[in-house]
């Protein structure tokens, strides 16, 4: 919700140094609040990963009426290793913000999802890998951030508390591990080993392809376009044929804020279609596969709730 494109190193170092966090308790403006409000959308049940607490603020906010939303269900800081993730770069004597909670050691992430949940999250989210590249056998290979036993001890203690946990993870060693651990669900998941594919049968795990936002983010600045996107749009592509094939229960998901929120993120169904769903296949994952997943099954409790009539 707080996050409006971060293409670049430079626009998501401005994001984390310059925007407030603040969630304001009345109808006073507020910049980050207000993009935030901005970018809802119709769908009366949200699952966004955090920025900060400032997502569980908006939630509380919509639930008490003083800004109009849907029913969110949210995570804090993603969770990563010391020195995998932004802001990087600075000098060493500078004590920089980071857009994840640090987390090492396996005493250290059951801590870290305890302190989470004591302020209010929904979800734990873990990022599981980095660093990509495609290997001569055309796998597409990663550096995996947690180890296993790390991982499994974040699992353990989300779902000891009756929490879910997301991953991020895009690659072999990343998906591997969260699989493995038993993570909810697997954010991206551009490659995926059959051995995984089956695994997540087995214990009900969810995909959540985000296929635009790989495709958008490849063509950016930072990141250019031609050879390098083909391939690993091939890549994604098979893995999802595969999935489908195994029968992995798919969700729809966008990772909106990783592109521009004045870009419709309906787009994500074309490109499921053209990756392999039926349109039917597409929309379920976007109504019944997306609230067995966030386990909001049944019919919506409201639709939007509306602000206060204060002015």
């Amino acid at each position: 919700m707080l996050l409006q494109g971060d293409i670049t190193a430079e626009d998501y170092d401005a994001q984390l140094l310059k925007q407030s966090a603040r969630v304001p308790h009345d109808h006073r403006d507020d910049e980050c609040a207000a993009h935030a409000v901005v970018g809802f959308h119709d769908d009366p049940r949200c699952r966004d990963r955090g920025a900060g607490y400032a997502d569980v603020d908006i939630r509380d906010a919509i639930q008490r009426g003083v800004i109009p939303g849907p029913r969110m269900q949210v995570a804090g800081r993603s969770m990563d290793v010391t020195g995998a993730y932004p802001l990087l770069g600075y000098a060493p004597a500078l004590v920089m913000p980071k857009g994840v909670q640090e987390v090492d050691g396996v005493e250290g992430g059951r801590r870290a999802v305890r302190e989470q949940l004591s302020h209010g999250v929904d979800w734990i989210k873990v990022y599981s890998d980095r660093s990509y590249r495609v290997g001569g056998n055309g796998v597409l290979d990663d550096i995996p951030t947690f180890t296993l036993d790390e991982l499994k001890a974040i699992v353990d203690e989300t779902h000891r508390q009756r929490h879910r946990i997301a991953s991020h993870a895009v690659a072999l060693h990343g998906v591997h591990n969260s699989v493995e651990a038993g993570v909810d669900s697997i954010e991206h998941g551009d490659y995926i080993a059959d051995e995984d594919l089956r695994t997540m049968v087995r214990k009900g795990i969810y995909y959540v392809p985000t296929i635009f936002v790989g495709e958008y983010v490849a063509r950016g600045p930072c990141h250019g376009g031609g050879p390098g996107l083909a391939r690993n749009a091939a890549i994604h592509l098979d893995t999802m044929h595969r999935a489908l094939k195994a029968g992995v229960k798919i969700a729809f998901g966008t990772d909106i804020g990783g592109f521009d929120w004045h870009i419709n993120p309906a787009r994500e169904f074309a490109l499921m279609v053209k990756y392999g769903m039926t349109p039917e296949q597409a929309l379920r994952s976007a109504s019944g596969g997306g609230s067995r997943a966030a386990r909001l099954e049944g019919p919506a409790r409201h639709r939007w709730r509306r602000a206060s009539s204060r002015t």
